[in-house]
């Protein structure tokens, strides 16, 4: 919630008393009441509407998804300060914290030493894919028996479109709905499964209001009420806006989110933004929606923070093959092939003062696409020659993702058909019975420290 904000006045005013904005239309105000208004065009007042239609779109975003699941499967944590971690070290970056632990100042990105000292009981525990990865088919079953049009946008976060629902459904009060989800999820998943519910008439707004009374509150924005919850709201409470973004408005004097709502499109367009994105804010403000885009892979990619300081180089390169492993998979799981490698590091560099990491990388585009895990660690073997050692990260992506082109095949005949199969049957074997059911020989022993990841931002892998 926001407290009081110290401004600063600027006289800008010309010799006639209107502001020079004003007299070009771009007033921050042009829509709340200022003497340019007037002047305003057709066109831009028809933007300026507000969508005054039915709420169809909801967003459930789960409580503290990894703990709350954790507390889920073990009734002993519920109530108590729980965090979850990648790793189990004193250093390592807290990932999902409950809210009991958060109530005591712990916060995402801290490390477990930090956490502890102002959460002595704090109890930190290693992530568990599998757990996580059930609550989201979970979650996504339940979502599906609302509507055709259902979008994970993270691994605790969806989204159900209601336009695309059936009749019986549209008929049905959508607030009715959310508290339904909500139970079923209690029901159908456990008892200490929580999740926040926001409804409006766009994807931002929608999420938004699932933000306002975490945990388990369900809120609702129309245009009826949207300057009263924007009210209570500061700048970077908006899904969007951080501090690159609140530079911006505050350099044109909008200082709130209740005056960014009142900018005229012209004024978010041709000052503040500078671009396109200026009239999808201006239209995402008002209830329209403008978020509702698939965009296509084009990138894939995993690093790993090294276990130990100064690995040889055949034990850095043994870790570098398991990573171009998992991104091989990633690539052939949404049927694409790649045509780049790049690969990155981080060493150690000793100035004087302690240890102080220096950034490499290094990539290429191959004239033709690859797509098996021995194609991509080749690549990147051959670019790991010039790496920095001794290293403390590693990492590699693999771009310019494509469709195959079965065209290939004339030119390379026997040698890709068989190459094909061969990965085809060892994804087909890891899928049904466990990732890394057979994987090279050279990686077999990086089981041990290098463990699947989640990702928050993206479910494209689950």
């Amino acid at each position: 919630m926001m407290g009081s904000t110290s401004r600063t006045s600027l006289d800008t005013s010309s010799s006639d008393g209107f502001a020079p904005d004003c007299e070009r239309g771009l007033c921050a105000r042009h829509n709340a009441g200022c003497r340019c208004r007037s002047d305003e065009t057709p066109s831009l007042r028809a933007q300026s509407q507000h969508n005054f239609a039915q709420p169809s779109v909801m967003h459930i975003d789960l409580n503290s998804c990894f703990a709350t699941v954790e507390q889920q499967a073990r009734p002993r944590l519920r109530g108590r300060p729980v965090a979850i971690i990648n790793r189990r070290t004193e250093h390592t970056m807290i990932i999902t914290a409950s809210y009991e632990a958060k109530a005591r100042g712990v916060k995402l990105g801290m490390s477990v030493k930090e956490a502890r000292k102002l959460c002595p009981d704090l109890v930190w525990l290693e992530s568990d894919p599998a757990k996580y990865k059930y609550v989201y088919h979970q979650l996504m079953r339940i979502m599906g028996d609302y509507s055709a049009h259902i979008r994970m946008k993270s691994i605790d976060e969806g989204v159900i479109d209601f336009g695309e629902a059936t009749s019986t459904t549209q008929a049905r009060d959508i607030v009715e709905i959310g508290h339904e989800i909500k139970q079923r999820l209690r029901d159908e998943v456990g008892c200490a499964m929580r999740c926040n519910v926001g409804i409006s008439t766009n994807r931002f707004l929608a999420k938004t209001a699932a933000g306002l009374h975490k945990p388990d509150g369900l809120d609702v924005i129309t245009q009826d009420n949207v300057r009263e919850v924007f009210a209570g709201l500061d700048l970077e409470d908006i899904t969007g806006i951080a501090r690159r973004n609140r530079a911006r408005l505050e350099a044109v004097d909008i200082m709130t989110p209740l005056e960014f709502l009142d900018a005229s499109e012209e004024t978010l367009r041709r000052i503040v933004f500078k671009s396109i994105d200026g009239t999808k804010w201006h239209q995402r403000l008002r209830g329209w929606e403008v978020d509702k885009v698939d965009h296509p892979l084009r990138s894939a990619g995993r690093q790993y923070v090294l276990e130990q300081y100064k690995l040889p180089p055949d034990a850095v390169l043994q870790r570098l093959h398991h990573l171009c492993e998992e991104v091989g998979w990633k690539v052939r799981s949404q049927g694409l092939v790649a045509r780049g490698v790049r690969v990155h590091a981080r060493s150690y560099d000793h100035a004087g003062r302690g240890w102080r990491g220096s950034y490499w990388h290094k990539r290429i585009m191959m004239p033709t696409p690859f797509f098996s895990n021995q194609a991509i660690y080749e690549i990147a073997r051959q670019l790991f020659v010039d790496a920095p050692y001794p290293l403390k990260e590693i990492g590699v992506t693999c771009y310019e993702l494509s469709e195959p082109d079965d065209s290939q095949l004339y030119l390379w005949g026997d040698e890709l058909a068989r190459e094909r199969a061969v990965t085809s049957a060892v994804d087909d074997i890891n899928q049904r019975y466990g990732t890394r059911t057979i994987v090279s020989a050279n990686t077999v022993q990086t089981n041990a420290f290098l463990h699947a990841k989640i990702p928050f931002g993206s479910t494209r892998y689950m």
